[in-house]
């Protein structure tokens, strides 16, 4: 999943919310490096990826991306999936609770700043300006997210192809969202009550 997701799915544990969101940018035994709140939010980040990446229930998903985009159709999947919790009602009250989410999760990773990966600073920075997780909501937003994808990739050259897929195939993409979404969550609290993360 992407970055709104993997935060939401913290819920509301602000050193979950930094471990889920650094994971990436911490390989190997490096987690180790980290206190024990974050290292959990590292592993909780890493078995939501593992739950989504085998799942069924986005093969069709990811099917759409695939012809042009090969192994990066997941990544788009979950920049997709993102804008759909976004707009979700039933995760979201309203605009203004999207808007108050995120604001609590740039507060949760700057209390954390002096931890994070040196590589994360930057993007951090970028994220919390530009407020990536709140313009998930929009169309513009996902247009951007679309571009970061390809610029931080060695492989892709372009994601106006990508964009226009997202347009195209929209109600087809929400239904996979809402079908998927309810499993994923339920699978990380669970994940979290079975390990007592704390």
């Amino acid at each position: 999943m992407n970055y709104l997701a993997h935060a939401y799915l913290s819920f509301g544990n602000p050193a979950l919310v930094t471990g889920n969101l650094i994971s990436d940018f911490v390989k190997g035994r490096k987690k180790f490096d980290y206190p024990i709140e974050i290292q959990q939010g590292i592993a909780l980040h890493r078995a939501i990826d593992d739950f989504t990446d085998f799942h069924e229930g986005i093969k069709s998903a990811k099917e759409i991306f695939r012809p042009h985009y090969r192994l990066y159709s997941g990544a788009f999947v979950d920049v997709v999936y993102d804008h759909f919790l976004a707009n979700d009602p039933a995760q979201f009250d309203s605009e203004s609770d999207l808007a108050a989410f995120t604001a609590l999760t740039y507060q949760a990773i700057h209390a954390h700043y002096p931890v994070l990966p040196t590589a994360l600073h930057t993007m951090f920075n970028k994220m919390k300006e530009q407020d990536w997780l709140f313009n998930y909501r929009f169309l513009f937003g996902m247009e951007r997210s679309f571009n970061g994808l390809v610029y931080r990739s060695k492989y892709m050259d372009e994601s106006a192809t990508a964009y226009h897929l997202f347009l195209q195939h929209y109600e087809v993409l929400k239904e996979s969202y809402h079908a998927f979404f309810p499993h994923l969550h339920a699978f990380a609290k669970n994940y979290i009550l079975e390990n007592n993360f704390k």
